[in-house]
């Protein structure tokens, strides 16, 4: 979608514009003092996005991450300064969930389809985990163990934050960034964040609100597929190699999207221990799950646990289905 759309009730001049990139439709809204001003900004913003976008691609053979996948066992391959960051939070996730976010998934990702295959990358070892990825001085990478990473499950988030910087660098008074359910706002409006029904995509829940931030939303509507007899999401269990079912969703609220994004992963992986480490980055799930007893959907709020810090400016409030 190239056309400019006139965003209603806003101040000063507010435009939105979206398009393809990250797998999903990101969209992009902006506001400031003056029109030239607040398009140039998007277009800046949608260049941020399309920079992780070509670093980062699994299914690009000239990216970064293929690259490391194909020639950082034997070498250290170096990479763009983007690359390095994200790969740097994902080995933070990492330490912090006791390995619950693991890039290293991307082998059981492949086969069960989620993944393309590439005939040039090495085969992998079987053994080896996110420990193995080694970020050397210079930005360089190497892998001590033959393994593949993917980057999906946190570079997305990365996007959205470098085009929030992007736009507020260029002057904007306020701005959106939505790629796919992974959001982040900033300004004097707020943003309700709809999830869907986790079995029933055409039923919209209203799960809470709030005015600046970030919010990263992770389940299976559309990206689900059938194996062995369940139907299971391109989310996968670092330390059981099992794919997560379709039968929640989860969103994480954080100060940045790249966090919210890496930690729905961990929601989905193990809900109980996530507490704990949601409270580690300040951050907070809503965890949505079908409700076999009446047929609606039931919200767990990891804020009832008291096991975490939350930021009150967020101003979040639950809905119950």
């Amino acid at each position: 979608m190239s056309a400019l759309a006139r965003v209603p009730g806003l101040a000063d001049v507010s435009y939105q514009r979206a398009r393809p990139l990250l797998g999903t439709l990101v969209e992009i809204a902006a506001t400031g003092s003056d029109a030239a001003q607040v398009q140039r900004a998007i277009e800046l913003a949608f260049d941020a996005v399309e920079t992780v976008h070509t670093l980062m691609s699994y299914h690009s053979a000239d990216s970064d991450v293929s690259r490391i996948n194909r020639d950082a066992f034997n070498a250290p391959v170096v990479v763009d300064a983007h690359t390095w960051r994200v790969l740097a939070a994902a080995q933070a996730f990492a330490e912090a969930s006791d390995g619950l976010f693991d890039v290293t998934v991307a082998p059981t990702l492949t086969r069960l389809g989620f993944l393309p295959r590439h005939v040039d990358f090495p085969r992998i070892s079987g053994q080896g985990d996110w420990r193995h990825v080694m970020l050397l001085p210079d930005h360089q990478v190497r892998l001590a163990r033959r393994l593949r990473i993917d980057l999906s499950g946190i570079a997305k988030g990365y996007a959205v934050d470098l085009a929030i910087q992007t736009l507020r660098d260029a002057g904007m008074t306020s701005a959106r960034v939505n790629a796919g359910g992974d959001l982040r706002l900033y300004g004097d409006s707020a943003q309700t964040v709809h999830v869907r029904h986790p079995l029933g995509a055409t039923t919209i829940v209203p799960l809470l609100q709030f005015s600046e931030g970030a919010a990263a939303t992770s389940a299976g509507y559309y990206a689900s597929r059938r194996y062995q007899g369940r139907q299971i999401m391109p989310v996968i269990h670092p330390g059981t190699k099992i794919a997560c079912d379709v039968t929640r969703s989860v969103t994480v609220l954080a100060q940045d999207c790249m966090c919210a994004d890496a930690l729905t992963k961990v929601v989905h992986a193990d809900p109980e221990q996530a507490a704990v480490i949601l409270a580690r980055f300040n951050a907070r799930a809503f965890i949505v799950e079908n409700d076999p007893l009446t047929g609606g959907c039931r919200v767990l709020d990891t804020a009832a646990t008291g096991q975490h810090h939350w930021h009150a400016r967020w101003g979040v409030g639950t809905q119950h289905v």
